[in-house]
């Protein structure tokens, strides 16, 4: 067990943090249902020193979201929190790579994170029987894949990792992951890929407001927070 002075508070990390991963957009998702509760989150993150945050509503067969009905609910959000110091926010989606997204793909309807990057799910226990193909139509349309927190899909073992990798997908770990949140072996994952320096982004997934509180008491080993505040000041 490690000896409490070998551990580091997690909460400055968000000093300037950029959220590349978040479910604030609320009534869209299984992530937060009401504009009050998005203000309290965004309020919070403002406390925290949060920069910027993308808003990623999920995009899926059982969540058919519509580029159109999302960027009204965003704006919609804008309009509520106007006169409310937040961080910057960017409307984005997390897209599964299911039966539609082909389809979506070819009629233009997705948000990427940044006019670039596309960022991605798949089941955490399968893989798409088309994930190469799916990731391949992906590439050819000109965005880069990004892999929303690898480290939580069971089926995925290093030489999976650096398949993709290897492939030209980038990918984005949960913060949450680092704290245990999913679990030991998401946990595990996390600072396996983060030591081999295989993130590219960082999101909190957040869903509610209660992964804050979490936050509030969490602490890394000085070693594993070492290696994110490298991953850190690079994507800052």
């Amino acid at each position: 067990m490690e000896l409490p002075f070998f551990k580091k508070a997690l909460l400055p990390v968000f000093n300037g943090f950029v959220d590349y991963h978040s479910h604030i957009l609320p009534g869209v998702d299984d992530g937060v249902r009401s504009f009050e509760d998005s203000k309290k989150i965004l309020e919070e993150y403002t406390r925290l020193g949060v920069r910027k945050v993308y808003l990623t509503p999920h995009v899926m067969e059982d969540v058919p979201n519509t580029v159109e009905e999302l960027k009204k609910r965003f704006e919609e959000l804008k309009a509520y929190l106007e006169g409310v110091t937040v961080p910057e926010l960017v409307l984005a989606s997390e897209n599964m790579l299911d039966g539609l997204f082909s389809e979506r793909l070819e009629k233009g309807e997705l948000l990427p994170l940044d006019g670039e990057h596309v960022l991605v799910e798949t089941s955490y226990y399968n893989p798409p029987y088309n994930m190469e193909e799916l990731i391949f139509k992906l590439k050819s349309a000109g965005y880069i894949p990004l892999l929303a927190h690898p480290e939580r899909y069971r089926y995925m073992e290093k030489s999976d990792y650096e398949h993709w990798k290897n492939s030209g997908v980038h990918f984005q770990m949960n913060l949450s992951s680092l704290v245990g949140f999913y679990g030991d072996s998401a946990r595990k994952n996390a600072e396996m890929l983060l030591k081999e320096n295989m993130y590219d982004f960082i999101g909190t997934d957040l869903h509610r407001y209660r992964v804050l509180e979490m936050y509030e008491g969490a602490k890394l080993s000085k070693r594993i927070f070492s290696y994110l505040e490298k991953l850190i000041y690079f994507v800052r």
